[in-house]
């Protein structure tokens, strides 16, 4: 069965043959690997300055130079606080408004987490708005992401041991690939990913998406074994990427990865009421997720 879930996968990402299954990590696969860009996303130009005092604008240090982000301002309570780097679904190596009070039916800002206590970051990654560097998709921006969790950490207001990560959609797939190159989370959320990243379709993907190996590189499904912290991966049940997540369900065999299907709700949906959950869990500095703790999500 594994070994025809990764034929599959292999098909959908456009390679003429499955390679064996990885015995290296994926730190280890792509060391040394340089990757071939073929073409370019939008320009976005500069962020917006946020509005009101949630939000600040910064730049943090990158290996491809500085990069913006939004970081939630200091509560001013002398504590430390826990944190997460939230990846938005879409192209999220570009950031947008994240402070205006979004629809409970897709709230991309998972605003749950800052209402709560949780400092928030969104990373801007290369080549986004007006970013140094070139979009590689799913591939280089993995090193953003960390390098911007390594500022997150750096801050007077947040405690070192109490950092996670999440993101939703095309976010969902990129945390699950920062997962399986670093065990410095305590906790990471995927919301919504795919399995291979040319489920796609050809969007986010700036490499040549018949390169087996490059796509290889930049599917989740194929390092699932290199994952080291707690990952919780999450789906609506209605009109979302469970199809894709079952593809990895079906081929994991790490027990630190759990997968969870939620009922009443899609893809977008899912959003709020989970986000609400796992806030009130990361305060209480207990996360516990269960198929039963998810009924009943509104």
């Amino acid at each position: 069965m594994q070994k025809f879930i990764l034929i599959l996968i292999l098909i959908i990402v456009g390679c003429d043959a499955a390679p064996t299954e990885p015995k290296q990590t994926l730190r280890e696969a792509r060391k040394g690997f340089v990757t071939k860009i073929v073409r370019s996303g939008e320009s976005y130009g500069a962020p917006d300055s946020p509005t009101g005092s949630e939000f600040k604008l910064i730049h943090y240090q990158s290996p491809v130079g500085l990069l913006a982000a939004y970081v939630t301002t200091n509560p001013g309570d002398g504590k430390k606080h826990p944190a997460i780097v939230w990846i938005t679904g879409g192209d999220n190596n570009s950031i947008g408004d994240v402070w205006t009070p979004k629809e409970r039916s897709n709230d991309q800002s998972a605003s749950a987490f800052r209402k709560a206590g949780v400092v928030m970051m969104f990373p801007s990654q290369r080549g986004g708005n007006d970013n140094p560097g070139q979009r590689e998709g799913f591939y280089g921006e993995v090193d953003d992401i960390l390098a911007a969790t390594n500022h997150l950490v750096s801050l007077p207001y947040v405690d070192p041991k109490q950092i996670y990560l999440g993101g939703h959609s095309t976010g969902g797939t990129m945390v699950m690939l920062v997962g399986a190159c670093s065990a410095r989370f305590r906790a990471i959320f995927s919301l919504g990913p795919v399995a291979g990243s040319a489920q796609y379709g050809g969007n986010y993907v700036y490499c040549d998406p018949k390169d087996k190996n490059e796509m290889v590189l930049r599917s989740p499904i194929f390092w699932l074994h290199c994952v080291k912290s707690p990952m919780y991966v999450f789906e609506g049940a209605e009109n979302g990427n469970w199809d894709a997540i079952k593809m990895m369900i079906d081929v994991n065999s790490n027990p630190k990865i759990q997968f969870f299907k939620v009922s009443g709700h899609n893809h977008f949906s899912l959003i709020a009421p989970l986000v609400e959950k796992l806030a009130d869990q990361i305060v209480k500095g207990q996360v516990n997720v269960t198929q039963q703790s998810l009924q009943g999500l509104r």
